[in-house]
């Protein structure tokens, strides 16, 4: 059963990464011709990226979390 996991884990990586290029590069043409993407909804820019998240080990998804956990919470080092 660890070759199931292990097999579902490359594939979100490998639809996460092909669909952040597809996505990004569509909005990248969107720009270069001057279209309007107002007409996209906001999460087809996340969806991607949770892909790639749950495509990582438990130890790399654990460091992302605390990498992102920083990222976020900055301005509380200010205080």
């Amino acid at each position: 059963m660890i070759w199931f996991e292990q097999a579902t884990k490359t594939l979100m990586l490998i639809v996460g990464v092909l669909g952040g290029v597809v996505i990004y590069a569509g909005f990248f043409f969107l720009l270069v011709t001057q279209s309007s993407a107002s007409f996209l909804p906001w999460y087809i820019l996340i969806s991607p990226w949770l892909c790639i998240y749950f495509g990582l080990s438990a130890e790399k998804q654990r460091l992302t979390l605390l990498w992102l956990r920083r990222k976020l919470f900055f301005w509380r080092k200010f205080k």
